[in-house]
C-alpha cells in the first residue's frame, strides 16, 4: 500500500511538472476524480501555484462516471457493478473532468450536455440484440445518457474577449460484447460534436472556440468508427494543428496515448481543435513520464482573434 501511495504521488508530481513545462492559460484535466468540495482540484491547483504557475479559476461538476443506476446497463445479468453506472466507474465521481484557468470561467453561462439521453441524439446508434431488440432492454435505453463522462460548453473570459471551450471525454470503443455497446457509444459521443457544429442540435456554438478532450478514437488505427473522428477533424468549422511529440518509445509521432502491454499500442486519441478563424501558432505534446498513458497536448493560439 505504501508503495502504491508513493507511485500515485510520483504520478501527480510528474503531471504537475508537465503542466509547468507547458504553462497553459487554460487546462482541461481528464480522469480526475470529482469530490463535492473540490478538494482534489484545489490541491492540484495549489501545487501549480507553489511551482510558479497559478491558475486560480476552476470548475468541476459531477460526471456520469460512477453515477449509479438501479438497472443492468451493461447486460451482464447483474446490477450495481461499475458497468451499470451511467459511465463506467466504481464510485460516483470516478475519473471525472475538471478545468483550471488563468482567466475567469463564466460558469453561469455553461451549457452542460452531460445528462443528455443517448436515444435523443439524431441517428443514435443504440445497441441491439441480433433480433433487433434493444440491448440490454428498452428500460435501460430510456435512462442511458450519451456522455460516458461529461460534455461541456464553457465560456472563458480572457482580457481580449470570450473563448468557448467544448470539452468532453468519450468512452473507449472496446470492452463490450457482440452488440458493440461501447463502440457505438464512442461513435455517437464523437458524432455529437459534429452535429452540434452543424446546428442539428439547436443553434451551433459560436466561434472563437476550441474543441478539447479525449475522443478515445484514432483516425487511422485501433478500434472504433474511425470515419467519425475523421469527419470531426475535417469539419469546416475546425482546424487540426496536428501536434507531434516524442513518445515513450523515443520516436516522433502524432500519437497522444500509449498502451504497450497487450493493448492497442500508440494511438492519437486526445485532441485540441481550434475554430477555423483562429490562428494556431504551434502545437505539440509533453509526456509526463515514460510510464504515462497519455501525453499533455497543447496548442498556442494567436490572441486576440
Amino acid at each position: 500500500m505504501l508503495r502504491d501511495i508513493r507511485r500515485a504521488e510520483a504520478d501527480v508530481l510528474a503531471q504537475r511538472d508537465a503542466v509547468i513545462a507547458a504553462r497553459p492559460d487554460i487546462l482541461l484535466l481528464l480522469d480526475f476524480d470529482y469530490d463535492l468540495d473540490g478538494l482534489a482540484l484545489s490541491g492540484f491547483a495549489d501545487l501549480l501555484a507553489a511551482a510558479g504557475h497559478p491558475m486560480p479559476h476552476r470548475f468541476a461538476a459531477p460526471p456520469n462516471t460512477g453515477l449509479a443506476t438501479a438497472l443492468d446497463l451493461d447486460g451482464d445479468g447483474r446490477r450495481g457493478g461499475p458497468g451499470d453506472a451511467q459511465g463506467w466507474g466504481r464510485f460516483a465521481g470516478s475519473g471525472g473532468m475538471a478545468l483550471l484557468s488563468r482567466f475567469p470561467l463564466e460558469t453561469g453561462r455553461i451549457r452542460d450536455h452531460t445528462a443528455m439521453l443517448w436515444r435523443d441524439l439524431p441517428g443514435a446508434r443504440l445497441p441491439q440484440f441480433p433480433d433487433g431488440a434493444p440491448f440490454p432492454s428498452a428500460q435501460t435505453q430510456a435512462i442511458q445518457r450519451l456522455a460516458s463522462v461529461a460534455a461541456w460548453e464553457m465560456p472563458v473570459l480572457t482580457p481580449d474577449g470570450a473563448l468557448l471551450l467544448l470539452a468532453w471525454h468519450a468512452t473507449p470503443p472496446a470492452f463490450d460484447g457482440p452488440e458493440g455497446r461501447n463502440r457505438q457509444r464512442n461513435a455517437d459521443e464523437v458524432a455529437f460534436w459534429r452535429l452540434r457544429l452543424n446546428g442539428a442540435l439547436g443553434p451551433p456554438p459560436q466561434a472563437p472556440l476550441v474543441l478539447i478532450g479525449n475522443a478515445n478514437l484514432d483516425p487511422e488505427a485501433g478500434n472504433g468508427a474511425r470515419d467519425e473522428i475523421r469527419a470531426l477533424l475535417n469539419h469546416p468549422a475546425l482546424q487540426d494543428p496536428q501536434p507531434i511529440g516524442i513518445g515513450p518509445d523515443g520516436t516522433a509521432s502524432p500519437a497522444t496515448a500509449s498502451w504497450p502491454d497487450d493493448g492497442p499500442g500508440t494511438l492519437r486519441v486526445d485532441y485540441l481543435l481550434p475554430s477555423a478563424g483562429l490562428r494556431a501558432l504551434e502545437a505539440g505534446m509533453i509526456w509526463p513520464s515514460d510510464a504515462a498513458t497519455h501525453a499533455l497536448v497543447w496548442t498556442d493560439i494567436a490572441w486576440p482573434p
